[in-house]
């Protein structure tokens, strides 16, 4: 039996780009509805797709139409159930087809506009590959800036998150060498104070613990190995204790040692610098549980942190355990907020 969810509207999951790993592990994740106590949830996504995998896979799983995600909670239990958006032609594991981009995008709108409406109390996307959608208008880098433009313009930030650590990179999708060009001051207070909101609101801890990662080997050895530390990580870790009285921000500390188990108990988030800094520790302590959440939209998002994985698509060995833990944060989140 799956937890009581009823004081609140299923979650929706978006059905990913059709020729990856998405539908499989929705449809295992589905089947893992009891094993993993898991809250209810439907897909914005082509029925068939999933009767199709469900077959390849010989997975036996049943796949209900509904016209309404309110009609979700009453056929979970017994299939998974499935928001009409149909695909334009039959998705072919591992090949990518630009025919169906508008569909994967029509999926994503659709599962967030059911949240918007409040007839979803969260949303959980699958991955998409950015590339065949481009010529369907997708304008923006990925997943996270076009629901940030979708639900009004907020800033979005990512957390990463697996069991045991929580990290926020203020840069994101740089190199290195342009990472350290945009590193300001003001970035990283920002992305502080979204975070401490975050840590609150969302996960229920009241005074945040934050610490914040240096840019330079030994937090730049009082200069002598570079003086981001001194010029603008210290002001804004300075910044952010006079903004956050209540909570305990330290900084700029040692990426080295930032990251071992008796350092992860000392703090309840790492605020880091560039995209590696965050999520090199973060894949090597969990990788099969890490999950992306976005911090800062007025709905609640988060998705598996791996890619389509079109190399191993209709084979039936996808790992469904990020998408679970997934489905299970953004459970969370929208329990802790519906509580706030």
């Amino acid at each position: 039996m799956t937890r009581d969810k009823a004081a609140l509207p299923p979650l929706a999951l978006s059905m990913g780009e059709p020729a990856g790993i998405g539908p499989e592990i929705t449809l295992k994740a589905w089947a893992a509805r009891a094993e993993k106590s898991l809250p209810i949830f439907f897909v914005a996504g082509d029925p068939a797709l999933y009767r199709t995998a469900s077959e390849r896979l010989g997975a036996g799983a049943a796949i209900r139409e509904i016209s309404d995600p309110s009609e979700a909670a009453e056929v979970f239990p017994g299939a998974l159930p499935v928001l009409p958006v149909p695909l334009h032609e039959a998705a072919t594991p591992g090949q990518l087809s630009g025919a169906n981009a508008a569909a994967v995008l029509a999926s994503i709108d659709t599962a967030c506009d059911a949240v918007t409406a409040g007839k979803a109390s969260g949303l959980v996307t699958n991955p998409i590959h950015k590339r065949v959608l481009y010529d369907a208008g997708f304008h923006v880098p990925g997943h996270t800036e076009y629901l940030a433009e979708r639900t009004g313009g907020a800033k979005p930030v990512m957390m990463l998150s697996c069991p045991g650590l929580r990290v926020v990179p203020v840069t994101v999708h740089l190199s290195l060498k342009d990472a350290v060009a945009v590193l300001t001051t003001s970035e990283i207070v920002e992305h502080g104070l979204i975070l401490s909101r975050s840590l609150t609101a969302d996960f229920g801890i009241s005074k945040p613990r934050i610490a914040i990662a240096a840019l330079n080997p030994h937090a730049g050895e009082e200069g002598h190995l570079g003086r981001e530390e001194i010029d603008i990580i210290a002001p804004a870790a300075k910044l952010l204790a006079e903004a956050l009285p209540g909570a305990e921000i330290s900084g700029p500390l040692p990426a080295d040692t930032l990251f071992h188990a008796a350092a992860r108990a000392r703090h309840d988030a790492v605020l880091c610098m560039y995209h590696d800094q965050a999520l090199i520790p973060l894949k090597t302590i969990d990788f099969a549980r890490g999950v992306n959440i976005t911090l800062g939209l007025p709905i609640v998002r988060t998705s598996p942190d791996h890619g389509t994985a079109l190399d191993i698509a209709g084979r039936g060995v996808a790992d469904p355990e990020s998408l679970i833990e997934a489905i299970l944060v953004a459970d969370e989140i929208t329990r802790h907020r519906a509580g706030a």
